[in-house]
């Protein structure tokens, strides 16, 4: 590996791994029977489970790999509620003017509310900060269609958005690449890691039943349930719910083909030095912008390294892929880094829906369901987790404006984006042209 990029302490897994215990699973046995069985162990699952578990209900959480796998622990850590709801709709272009999008992002922004009362009840210790964010524009007519989302992002969500001009970008970011930028105050951020671990603790002490490395296979309904055939036994269940995201497989077909699994990818560098680092986002907020092939970013909990993450490639592929393409936009964004280093890089699945809206709702087969965040599912997937479970309980605050949307495919796809790799290089185009006459 290149050793002017690479760190010689280089790491290919999540920075977020240095604070929690990945490859240790609850040591429980795989019940008999449950009220509700889980598939999935991320914020979805874990969401859910405390909120059928507070009420009572038994519930069995299941994991294919060790808790924590999946793009739970490998996320940015950003917290936004309604932020990217909407973004290249009519209902959005028109400053939100349409009903349906603004019950959307109205019930988006109740997800961070619910994300932040999650924390605040159960105690977790996650580094949560309230810092907003700084949304960059990547040309000059993207800075102009700015002042209707804020306008809708105030009246549909209460975001406390307002525009950056370029003369006073570096108040927030110590950077001439954009085009000037918004700023949303009612955004956080937090330590994936620590948040996950949090909420498998708040699962458990509520009574849920965590079982990792447990693959579930055929799902089959009986006369009052289900029968769900796993890698350890089999666990009879009245309800079934999915949340499996950016992991979703061959189990459900039907919903495999509703979702598109997008590989995101994220570097962390070396300690920078403490003036420098301090010097890059001044007011500590979340970094994110709007070209097509988008990037993403921060300082760590401890304010000493950049955590720059995008889209480098669409697909899966390795660090010696992933962070070099990585590091060329950082340092695009900030040309002061030359020189820093990457210590750890890694890539997590993002589950983007073909409406680029959440979704969840009960299959034809009875089949309970939350997914399709398209890379904002930190307090999206939390809120849906807990309205699946809301749903089961039979409460009227399940009721939400993603829960029954039709959740649109496309033909002859099956779950494998056979064509990523192509809209990859059709968006690094398009981007390279808008910027050309920006």
């Amino acid at each position: 590996m290149d050793s002017t990029i690479f760190h010689p302490a280089f790491k290919p897994r999540p920075y977020w791994w240095e604070a929690i215990p990945i490859g240790e699973n609850p040591e429980v046995e795989l019940p008999a029977k449950s009220d509700v069985v889980i598939v999935g162990g991320g914020h979805t699952a874990l969401n859910c489970a405390i909120e059928l578990a507070r009420a009572g209900v038994a519930v069995v959480v299941l994991e294919a790999e060790d808790f924590g796998f999946g793009a739970s622990t490998r996320n940015g850590g950003a917290v936004s509620g309604g932020v990217n709801l909407g973004k290249g709709m009519s209902g959005a272009k028109s400053g939100g003017s349409d009903p349906a999008i603004r019950a959307m992002i109205g019930d988006a922004a109740e997800s961070f509310t619910h994300l932040e009362a999650v924390i605040a009840r159960e105690g977790i210790e996650c580094h949560y900060e309230r810092r907003g964010r700084f949304v960059g524009a990547f040309t000059a007519k993207h800075y102009a269609g700015f002042a209707a989302r804020v306008a809708m992002l105030n009246a549909a969500a209460d975001a406390e958005a307002e525009l950056v001009p370029r003369e006073r970008q570096r108040e927030e970011i110590a950077t001439d690449y954009y085009f000037g930028g918004m700023v949303i105050e009612r955004s956080g951020k937090l330590h994936p890691g620590l948040y996950h671990r949090g909420l498998m603790a708040a699962a458990e002490q509520h009574g849920a039943v965590l079982v990792g490395r447990t693959r579930a296979g055929k799902l089959t309904r009986t006369g009052d349930g289900w029968s769900v055939e796993t890698s350890r036994g089999t666990i009879a269940a009245r309800e079934v719910v999915i949340a499996t995201n950016g992991y979703t497989g061959g189990l459900t077909p039907d919903l495999q083909r509703r979702v598109i699994p997008l590989a995101s990818h994220i570097i962390a560098t070396e300690p920078l030095d403490p003036e420098l680092a301090q010097s890059l986002i001044p007011k500590g907020r979340t970094i994110s912008d709007t070209p097509r092939v988008l990037t993403y970013y921060r300082l760590s909990p401890d304010g000493t390294r950049v955590l720059f993450g995008g889209r480098a490639r669409f697909t899966q592929v390795g660090p010696e892929v992933s962070a070099p393409a990585l590091h060329a936009m950082m340092l695009a964004r900030w040309p002061q880094l030359k020189g820093v280093r990457v210590t750890h890089a890694w890539t997590g699945n993002t589950a983007f829906s073909f409406d680029f809206l959440p979704h969840m709702g009960v299959t034809d087969k009875g089949l309970h369901y939350a997914m399709g965040c398209n890379g904002s599912g930190v307090a999206m997937l939390s809120y849906l987790g807990a309205q699946v479970g809301r749903k089961i309980l039979g409460g009227a605050n399940s009721i939400n404006a993603f829960d029954g949307r039709d959740f649109p495919t496309m033909p002859f796809y099956n779950g494998t984006p056979w064509f990523l790799p192509f809209v990859g290089s059709y968006y690094r185009l398009r981007d390279w042209l808008d910027r050309r006459v920006s």
